[in-house]
Parts: structure tokens; C-alpha cells; sequence
């Protein structure tokens, strides 16, 4: 049999590729690929031999130079003994290599369950020394998400030990030159192969189980959101200072986490660079003697200057009663006084709910007042747009960064990005609804609950029905309080004041701006460009397109609540009642988190959100073919499901509890993996979650020619392109018909034309 010459950097096999044939290498190297680790093949190795009593590729192969295999094709077992009877110089080499691979995997068990333990013991350790720190210096801990599933490393599954010892002293035998008894029976050789494999299977279940354990644990050390223990770390660090008793300890456990972070392979090595390269510019800041300050920073005197007494010009403007004034003040300056201004000490939690309370009914005042006031004071411009109130609790230069902000806050003109206090002079001069308050009740409802319960006069009802600032008020007081909280993010400790102990990150950095939110808005469009679009009738055109529907794009309303906050919230779908109209997207206006994927998140929601809506009681019924129906089918009845090999199965299972059962956390979490993985053609979806996404969140045709090389995606496009081609056709058909009738093409039908296509 001739051998096949492969070029070097050449994949083989992919994992979960289908098992048809087992490779013989003659001459060259090859690199096969487990979760967390490789070994290397040589010439008398098979490819595929550990593998063959599974259906697909559990391992990855990679030619490492230019290599030459000899192919045998496996369609069953038969096939295989086949081979065994005829050759058994080949099954020689079959056996030998099992061998070989099998001890080579073994070898590495016992370094990776060391490797498990001891991270645990890190992050142990690390946490420890965080939360120590904080309790010494009176400082609010950050916990972390998910810490509570990451337990002490058991190893209950660990493979036998003797088994090392087995497969070694057979493989001694086997490359005797007294083996050739044992092969001239081809049943003992095909029973050795497939104990073999099934060993080896274990033994690789037990390194991908203790890989996925490690990447738990690497999550907590580094995530993409930058909500980590290293952020952590760094953050109590800079907090401490150089000069703490404390810091060179501290130093010591970054600079450990450091090294980790540097040595682990399936960390994005960009953004660790970045993110350690910014520490230690953090530091040569530290240690660096002051700088002479710029022209720009030699105005912050003047700045402070003119902030200075923020509070009293503050309650000045908003003409508060008297009690409420004096109340108020004095509670701001009781918390000015708290050293731990984050403390869940209840004296610290009935101050922070007290102001709370205050802030609300002080915010309406003051909007109120400022629709008849052409020319606010920026102390006030400040309070409405980010929640300042006083100099000393902002900390001047954070008073100098939002000084200045105020001063260039962009309109939301066409943009849809609205700062809260621009949010509600838009609902003001009516061009903008109220929200739905948490009871999911839209202004309109509410004004028919009063009139059916006859709670208000008629006069009271018209009054409702007529002020502009009746809608304000519903918004300030249905909407405003929760969304505030939320995407603060630490509902235990809010308040809604200003303070310098929130700024965690650059104001500048983490100030959220129109070209912000479009730049992370174009990242997902150039995705999932069909995100945004409503499927629709033509009522201008009705006429000419008949019942022909379009799909019509409707970008999200953008709006920035007045406080320092790590989350987002996906407030509603549509506005009111109207399917075809702007969700509402919520956020800090400086947003700690990162802002693209918070929009990913939010984006994901809105998609479950949208069709939930679309479809009503029919959301989950699978005979109705929709985003969500299909979804809620697959999730919950993953167990039956032939498509999904046990591993899915039980990987599925694991997220299904991270997600607290939650088929929409579900749905999101796998929206996100879509839109930052899978669209790179990093496949980490199983086929069925691939499959429901393809359909109903298709990729863009731009993305073609870079997933179809991958033959996980190259069956769903081809399908995809099948189906838009017929739509495409349907389409061309309704404009000839009308051109042939001297009729002008709707600009409508001309964008459906290229949204089929996937053109958009």
C-alpha cells in the first residue's frame, strides 16, 4: 500500500471528527491533542488506534513536519480483525503503538491531578490572603462569581495505577521477538486493542474532567470581563500602597498569578499581556517621583474652586422642603464620615437606604425645576448625568474628570444613546414612552388600572393622561430606583451617591459613549446581522407588496443611568405594545465591566426576550418551529437526545446547573459563546445548540468563506445557503413582476433582497 504524503502544520483529525480509518505513520512526527496537553507520534505509530471503540475523534492530530501514512479504512470492528488475520507484522504495530500512546497519557494522570490540587491550594491560599487584607483594613471584599461550585480536587476517578505497570510490561513482550505466538491469534489482538482503548478512553475522561477543573479555577484567576482575583489583587494593591507592611506579601501572590496567567495555554495571551503589562505600568507610576502637571491639570484648582459647596448649590436648586433639606444633608455627611462606606453593618445599610430614598425624591425636584432653567449649574448638570453630590465624597480628581465630562456630553440625536436625565426630557416632550414598570405595566396600563378601579377623579385621570411630567414621574418612579440598583450590581451596598470608594477603573476608560455603544453594536451586526431586525408588512407599500413581508432593523435605545456600576440590564423588548420599535438597553455611564461583552449578554437576552413575545403561549411549543420553542425542546429533553454523545450530555447537565436551571441563561451563555467563538470558527457548541443558532441567529454571507473550511460548519451552510438562494429567488421574482408593470422597486423589497442574501 502506497503512503500519503502530508504536509507539515496539516490537521488530520479534528475532535469529534467521525471514526472511518486508522493512519499509519512510516516516516515524520505528528502532535496529538487532549484537553490541556499533547504527546508526539513517530514513525510505527497509529493515528486513531486509542480511539476505536468510539464512534468520533476524541483527540486532535496535527502534523508536525512533513509526514507519510499509510491509510486502512475502519468502518467496523470486522474491518479491523480483518486486518488483524492477514497482517500481523501490522498488528504488531497497532499493538505497540497503543501501547506507547497509552503510557504516554498515563504518564501524564498523576502530573495533572498534582497540577489540579495544588491550583486549588493557590487559589486557597490567595483568597485568603485577599479577604485577610480586606478584614484588616476595613475594606468591602468583592466576591466572586461561582466560587462556591469549586471545591477541593478529589481525584474519585482517578485511573487505576497498575495499569501503567500492565501495558508497560506488555508492551516488553509485544516488542519481543517471542510475540510472535500471541499474533498469529488475531482475537487475542483485537481484544488487546479494544481493552486498550477503553483504558485509554478512561484514563483521557479523567484529564479532560481534571482540565475542565483547572479552567474553572483559571476563570476565578482571569476572565475576559476583567472580574477576577487578578483585578482584585491588583485593585487592594494600589489601595494599600507601596509603603504597607503588607504590599511585598501582596506583590509576591500577584507576581506568582502572574506567572500562571503567562504559562497557560487557553488564556487569550493578548489581553494577559495587556492586562499585566498595565499592572506594572501602574507601579513604575507608583514609584515614580510626581510629574509637573500639565496645562490641562493646572485648571483643576479653579475647578475645585468652583465646586466647591456642590451640596448646598445643589439642595439650593432643587428647593427642597426645608425638613427634607436638612434630613438630607445631614445624612450625606454622616456617610462622608464613614470610614467603610461599603460596610453591610446595619447602622451603614439604614444610612445607605435612608439616602437612598432621599436621592429620589431630591432627582425629581431637581428635573423638574430644570425644565424651566436654560442655564444649569454644572454641579447640577453633574448630579442629574452621574449622581455627584459633593466634592469631598467624589474625590477631586474624579470631580475634575466628571467636571469636565458634563461639560461635553453628547445629545442622543440619532445615535439612541441617551444619558437618564436626556432619557427623560425625551419622554417629557413626548418622544419617547415610559417604561414598563417590574409588574411589567407600561403607562398606558396604568392609567386604565386607575380608571377601572376608580382610584382617581376624572379630573385627576385627564390630568394623568395629558402632563408630560405625569410620564417623568411614572418613569422616575417605577423604572429609575430598580435599574439604578441593578446595574450598580452590588444590590447589598448600593447607593446611589457619587462616591471615589465605586471608581474601580479610568473614568475616561469606562465612560460609555455613543461611538462606544456603536462600535460594540457593529461587532455584533457584523455577526449575528439579523439581531435587530423585526419581520414585517410593508404599510407604506401595501398596495404594490400585497402581504409580502420585509424585515426592517431597529436598533436598540441606549440609556445611562447616573451611577459607577458593573452590569446592564435588558429592560424590555419593545416599546409599550408595538413589536416593531427600539428595545431598551440599560447601563451605568461608566460602566466598570467590559462594555462588548455586557452588549453580547444583553443582546442574547433580547433575542429569547423578542421571541418570547412574538410567539406568546406558543413560546415553548416545539410544533411552532421558533428561536425559543426549539431551544426549550433541546434543553429539556437533552437526555434523549441521539445526537448528543454522553459527553455533551453530561457537559450540558454541568451548565444547566451553573445556569440554575434557567433555559434563558442557557440560551445566553451559548449566544455569547456564538458570537465570540463559534463566528471565529472556534467551535465550542454541540452540534444541536450549533444547529438551533445557525437557524435562527445565522452568520452574515461575509463569514462564508472562513467557516465553511471546517466540516463542523460546512453541512448548516450549505443548507443556510440553500434556503436564502430560494428566498433570494422569491424575492427577484416580486421586483421583475414589477419592473415588467412599469412599477418602481420599493427600497423596502430592495433590502429584503439583500437581507437574504445575508448582505446586509
Amino acid at each position: 500500500m502506497a503512503g500519503n504524503i502530508v504536509e507539515k502544520s496539516t490537521t488530520i483529525c479534528l475532535r469529534e471528527q467521525p471514526m472511518t480509518a486508522l493512519h499509519l505513520i512510516t516516516q515524520g512526527r505528528v502532535k496529538a491533542e487532549y484537553p490541556g496537553g499533547s504527546y508526539q507520534l513517530g514513525t510505527g505509530d497509529v493515528i486513531g488506534i486509542c480511539e476505536i471503540c468510539s464512534e468520533v475523534h476524541f483527540l486532535g492530530y496535527t502534523t508536525l513536519e512533513d509526514t507519510t501514512i499509510m491509510t486502512f479504512p475502519l468502518s467496523n470492528m470486522e474491518a479491523l480483525e480483518n486486518i488483524l488475520q492477514k497482517r500481523s507484522d501490522i498488528a504488531k504495530l497497532f499493538i505497540l503503538s497503543l501501547f506507547r500512546q497509552f503510557n504516554a497519557l498515563m504518564s501524564q494522570s498523576s502530573v495533572s491531578e498534582m497540577n489540579s490540587i495544588s491550583l486549588y491550594q493557590n487559589l486557597t491560599e490567595d483568597l485568603e490572603k485577599y479577604n485577610s487584607l480586606c478584614d484588616k483594613y476595613k475594606i468591602q471584599p468583592r466576591p466572586l462569581a461561582d466560587l462556591d461550585s469549586i471545591h477541593a480536587y478529589l481525584g474519585e476517578e482517578s485511573p487505576d495505577v497498575w495499569l501503567n505497570s500492565y501495558y508497560i510490561a506488555l508492551q516488553h513482550i509485544y516488542a519481543s521477538t517471542n510475540s510472535g505466538i500471541m499474533l498469529q491469534e488475531p482475537g487475542l489482538s483485537l481484544g488487546i486493542l479494544r481493552k486498550g482503548s477503553l483504558d485509554f478512553r478512561k484514563t483521557y475522561s479523567v484529564l479532560d474532567e481534571q482540565y475542565r477543573y483547572r479552567s474553572q479555577i483559571m476563570d476565578c484567576y482571569f476572565s475576559q470581563s476583567g472580574n477576577d482575583l487578578f483585578d482584585r489583587l491588583t485593585k487592594l494593591y494600589y489601595r494599600l500602597g507601596q509603603s504597607n507592611n503588607e504590599s511585598d506579601g501582596l506583590y509576591d501572590n500577584i507576581s506568582r498569578m502572574i506567572l500562571l496567567l503567562e504559562e497557560c495555554p487557553d488564556l487569550d495571551a493578548a489581553q494577559v499581556d495587556a492586562r499585566v503589562q498595565s499592572f506594572r505600568e501602574k507601579i513604575q507610576q507608583l514609584s515614580a517621583p510626581q510629574k509637573q502637571r500639565s496645562p490641562e491639570d493646572d485648571s483643576a484648582p479653579s475647578i475645585m474652586q468652583e465646586l466647591s459647596g456642590s451640596l448646598d448649590t445643589i439642595l439650593t436648586f432643587a428647593d427642597l422642603d426645608p425638613d427634607l433639606e436638612d434630613s438630607f444633608r445631614q445624612h450625606v455627611n454622616a456617610y462622608k464620615a464613614t470610614a467603610e462606606k461599603n460596610s453591610t453593618e446595619d447602622v451603614t445599610n439604614r444610612l445607605r437606604r435612608t439616602i437612598t430614598d432621599e436621592f429620589y425624591t431630591l432627582y425629581t425636584n431637581i428635573f423638574e425645576h430644570s425644565i424651566q432653567t436654560p442655564n444649569l449649574p454644572v454641579a447640577v448638570r453633574m448630579f442629574l448625568y452621574f449622581g455627584y453630590v459633593d466634592e469631598e465624597l467624589a474625590g477631586a480628581d474624579n470631580c475634575v474628570t466628571l467636571y469636565r465630562l458634563a461639560h461635553r456630553v453628547e445629545s442622543p440625536g440619532q445615535s439612541g444613546v441617551y444619558t437618564f436625565y436626556d432619557w427623560l426630557m425625551a419622554i417629557y416632550n413626548g418622544e419617547k414612552s415610559p417604561s414598563r414598570s417590574e409588574l411589567d405595566e407600561d403607562f398606558t396600563d396604568y392609567i386604565h388600572k386607575q380608571k377601572r378601579q376608580s382610584n382617581l377623579s376624572p379630573t385627576a385621570i385627564a390630568d394623568l393622561e395629558n402632563n408630560p411630567l405625569e410620564r417623568v414621574r411614572y418613569e422616575l418612579q417605577n423604572m429609575f430606583p430598580s435599574v439604578n440598583k441593578i446595574t450598580y450590581g452590588r444590590v447589598t451596598t448600593f447607593c446611589p451617591l457619587f462616591t471615589a470608594e465605586n471608581v474601580l477603573k479610568d473614568l475616561h476608560a469606562t465612560y460609555v459613549t455613543p461611538d462606544k455603544i456603536e462600535k460594540a453594536l457593529d461587532m455584533i451586526r457584523h455577526v449575528d446581522y439579523s439581531a435587530f431586525y423585526r419581520e414585517s408588512l410593508d404599510i407604506d407599500n401595501m398596495q404594490i407588496m400585497g402581504k409580502e413581508s420585509v424585515h426592517f432593523e431597529f436598533l436598540p435605545d441606549i440609556i445611562l443611568m447616573p451611577n459607577v456600576g458593573i452590569k446592564g440590564a435588558m429592560w424590555q423588548e419593545i416599546d409599550g405594545k408595538k413589536r416593531n420599535s427600539p428595545s431598551r438597553m440599560i447601563f451605568s455611564i461608566f460602566h466598570m465591566e467590559d462594555l462588548n461583552t455586557t452588549i453580547v449578554r444583553l443582546t442574547g437576552e433580547f433575542r429569547w426576550e423578542l421571541c418570547k413575545r412574538i410567539q406568546g403561549g406558543r413560546w415553548n411549543d416545539v410544533t411552532d418551529a421558533s428561536l425559543t420553542s426549539e431551544y426549550f425542546d433541546y434543553v429539556q429533553f437533552f437526555r434523549k437526545n441521539s445526537e448528543l454523545s454522553k459527553d455533551a450530555k453530561e457537559k450540558l447537565l454541568i451548565s444547566l446547573q451553573r445556569a440554575k436551571n434557567s433555559f434563558k441563561e442557557m440560551f445566553v451563555r451559548d449566544y455569547i459563546i456564538w458570537i465570540l467563538f463559534e463566528s471565529n470558527g472556534s467551535a465550542r457548541l454541540n452540534k444541536v445548540a450549533r444547529r438551533i443558532l445557525f437557524t435562527y441567529c445565522p452568520f452574515p454571507a461575509s463569514l462564508d468563506s472562513s467557516l465553511e473550511q471546517n466540516p463542523m460548519y460546512a453541512e448548516l451552510l450549505h443548507r443556510q445557503k440553500i434556503l436564502s438562494a430560494q428566498r433570494v429567488h422569491h424575492l427577484n421574482a416580486v421586483a421583475q413582476k414589477l419592473r415588467n408593470s412599469n412599477t418602481l422597486v420599493p427600497e423596502s423589497l430592495e433590502n429584503e433582497i439583500k437581507f437574504a442574501a445575508r448582505e446586509v
